[in-house]
């Protein structure tokens, strides 16, 4: 047994007790899957994630990958390429891959990151290195029908792929890259440049990596230009390979010029890649010329999820290993008598402040799986719909809206309460390498950071998914919630949980308003319209992102509340019964400790001047 601590009861009563998602099996596309099926997937799942992805998790923090300067080369510790053949070996993956591909039939997406939870929380890294299929399905999608055969090999050989967008000198401003791709007679492209912060870059896992890599096509005639709209994403193989047969030939011209010693998730291999320094960098053009931002977002909104997932699924762990630990550490009398020398010692799930740590550890962790659940059924209506010849723009549209709070409100939280309230329950035993906690807090901080960081997330949020969307998906949402509390869920006896919410409901909106106009008033056209306002927006982009994030997971608890309350009203095992329990409990938590905390949210945007950017840089 590992580290990793599973929830898959609160999984199945997401599923299935709430969103439904038993209702999609045994019709359509999802024909072939039945409950009983998906179930022992997910069991097989739980068990996989709980033994051998779990097993190396610390050894393999301890005793990282190593890079041969000389051969240019990383060597991954052997304990966890046995992860990692589990993992390939279970072929999960088959479910999120077009059947032409060699897929199975899909899962539903809500219950294919389900399971991704429970990988990612236990071995994040063995499933980024195993990217490979994901990035083939990119290849597929966009590329020509040759570049399909390349797709089809990276599945047959089980080859890995990596993402290669950010560059030294431009980090976030990814139109600022400065790699070059020059065309050649035989069709082919050579690259010229250094990316950096590749993660799963170079290892020694596959025979071959299979690099999209973001470049600007050199002395072709578009209307690219500067900026992202120039760029183009390049299909760019560790080795050289034959189209037909897959035989790998030479050695291509990208090699690993740096390997990354970080702060957390260790044995993901984070490589400097050098393109063309010697030898020609030969890459193949994927689709059309300055397409590649597109077709690099279909990756990046998986890697938002799966960040989004991976954090909470972390949280989930500390939670849980935390629990554990406070039920069975002894420490003090109870607080009643706590001046009784004679006074028993106590479990510290007695004491009030542990418990109120615990209870908020809880909450965000079950109320931030609802989360990313919930933005899955947004997918499976995408999908359903495409699998008829249609289009669902609005489930499109919300999954975009809350793509950002998955990630960023998601890593945010997790992150933070890793350390302030996980930890903190084991006291300096959580300092101690004796428990996965420290590991967790390492590990987790770079979710805040990667795919786009926390601010980045934040005006992404703001700009891109309410302003430019005009405020339908957001409207939408709201509508739903409006409705939860129009149809008095969960009766009486969660009646001031909805009037928390509500209340909150209406100082997100609010904040959104004061936004908007401040936005409006930058606009240098209007009557005494000022540019600098935009500041003010950009004050309040990381406050609006995580105020709304709060209020769609009270929301989500209190609809899990509701369906627990009736439960609780039949007859049911102890363990049933104390599960309900804890589901109407952590609703009432946030819905009365989180939710009121919205109030100041919307006080501090609404007082937001520009001191701040007035003030010279001398005094910070």
């Amino acid at each position: 047994m590992g580290h990793y601590k599973s929830n898959l009861r609160d999984i199945e009563f997401n599923l299935f007790e709430v969103l439904g998602r038993d209702e999609l099996l045994e019709r359509g596309q999802y024909k072939d899957f039945d409950l009983d099926t998906v179930r022992s997937i997910l069991a097989e799942v739980d068990r996989m994630s709980r033994n051998e992805l779990a097993e190396p998790y610390a050894e393999a923090d301890r005793h990282p990958p190593e890079y041969d300067p000389v051969q240019r080369s990383v060597t991954v510790p052997e304990a966890f390429k046995k992860s990692y053949k589990a993992l390939v070996d279970s072929e999960i993956w088959r479910f999120a891959i077009p059947e032409g591909l060699d897929g199975t039939p899909p899962l539903p997406r809500s219950i294919y990151w389900a399971a991704a939870e429970m990988i990612t929380g236990s071995n994040a890294a063995a499933w980024m290195y195993a990217s490979g299929p994901a990035f083939a399905s990119v290849i597929w999608s966009n590329g020509t029908q040759a570049q399909k055969r390349i797709a089809e090999l990276m599945i047959e050989r089980q080859w890995a792929a990596t993402m290669v967008l950010t560059e030294p000198d431009a980090g976030s401003d990814v139109g600022a890259g400065r790699t070059k791709a020059h065309p050649q007679d035989d069709g082919t492209w050579h690259l010229e440049g250094v990316k950096r912060f590749i993660t799963a870059g170079e290892h020694d896992l596959t025979e071959n990596i299979v690099h999209l890599v973001l470049a600007r096509p050199v002395g072709v005639e578009s209307a690219g230009g500067p900026g992202t709209k120039g760029l183009s994403l390049f299909i760019v193989p560790k080795y050289r390979f034959d189209l037909q047969s897959g035989e790998l030939g030479e050695r291509n011209g990208v090699y690993a010029t740096n390997l990354e010693h970080k702060m957390g998730l260790k044995v993901s291999s984070t490589c400097e890649l050098t393109f063309g320094d010697g030898e020609p960098a030969v890459g193949y053009l994927l689709g059309e010329v300055h397409d590649g931002i597109a077709q690099m977002f279909q990756v990046i909104e998986y890697a938002r999820m799966m960040v989004g997932t991976k954090a909470i699924a972390t949280l989930s762990t500390g939670y849980l290993n935390a629990l554990e630990y406070a039920k069975e550490r002894v420490q003090g009398a109870d607080l009643t008598r706590a001046t009784d020398r004679t006074a028993p010692r106590v479990t510290i799930t007695h004491h009030p402040d542990v418990r109120r740590s615990l209870m908020t550890q809880k909450a965000y962790a079950e109320g931030m799986r609802a989360l990313v659940l919930y933005t899955a059924t947004m997918q499976d209506r995408a999908m359903d719909a495409e699998a008829r010849g249609d289009t669902d723009e609005l489930a499109e549209r919300v999954n975009d809206l809350l793509l950002p709070i998955v990630k960023g409100y998601g890593s945010e939280r997790s992150w933070v309460l890793l350390g302030s309230e996980s930890l903190q329950t084991l006291g300096g035993s959580g300092f101690l390498q004796d428990f996965p906690l420290e590991q967790y807090v390492r590990d987790a901080k770079i979710d805040t950071l990667y795919e786009g960081t926390t601010a980045i997330q934040g005006q992404d949020f703001f700009f891109r998914k309410i302003v430019k969307d005009q405020g339908q998906a957001i409207g939408w949402l709201a509508q739903q919630i409006q409705e939860t509390l129009a149809n008095e869920v969960g009766g009486d006896s969660l009646a001031a949980e909805r009037q928390h919410l509500a209340t909150a409901l209406e100082d997100v909106q609010s904040m959104l308003g004061t936004m908007f106009g401040y936005l409006m008033s930058a606009d240098p056209n209007a009557d005494g319209g000022d540019p600098r306002n935009v500041y003010k927006v950009g004050q309040n982009t990381t406050r609006l992102l995580l105020a709304a994030g709060d209020i769609v997971v009270g929301w989500l608890l209190l609809r899990q509340a509701a369906v627990a309350s009736e439960k609780l009203a039949g007859d049911l095992k102890p363990a049933d019964k104390a599960f309900y329990e804890g589901k109407v409990a952590a609703a009432r938590f946030f819905a009365g400790q989180v939710l009121p905390r919205v109030a100041a949210e919307r006080s501090i945007a609404e007082s937001t001047d520009n001191t701040l950017m007035d003030l010279d840089e001398a005094a910070f």
